[in-house]
């Protein structure tokens, strides 16, 4: 079992930066895939970041590649994202996970196992 907290949000003009952190319990930290999702009001749950264990493997999507950055300190059991030119459309709660291995298929919500709470972005035009 895995418990994920997130922390980090808040509200940012455009342009601005922010970097979201996500705290995970438990001893194996290094052998979980994790990823970073997004939801905006009104919208599906969208994949944006994903790192694998070791964290020598990442993925981003489209809309967010040369601006955020995943990384993670697996010594502090902890997974980031660091958002760069935030812009408005970048709005949304946004969500880490996890799951224990290789995820192939990191882009699908229901790849990951374990999900945090959530904490609000905001980005004001």
């Amino acid at each position: 079992q895995v418990q994920l907290v997130e922390s980090g949000g808040g509200l940012v003009q455009a342009g601005g930066s922010l970097r979201l952190s996500c705290a995970a319990s438990g001893r194996t930290f290094s052998s979980y895939f994790m990823g970073w999702f997004r939801q905006a009001p009104g919208k599906e749950r969208e994949f944006v970041a994903a790192i694998s264990g070791g964290g020598s493997s990442k993925f981003y999507a489209d809309s967010v590649k040369g601006r955020f950055t995943i990384s993670r300190d697996n010594a502090k059991n902890t997974v980031y994202l660091q958002m760069n030119s935030l812009k408005p459309e970048d709005t949304a709660v946004y969500y880490c996970a996890a799951r224990a291995g290789w995820i192939s298929n990191f882009n699908a919500r229901g790849a990951y196992d374990y999900w945090g709470q959530g904490t609000q972005v905001t980005v004001s035009s």
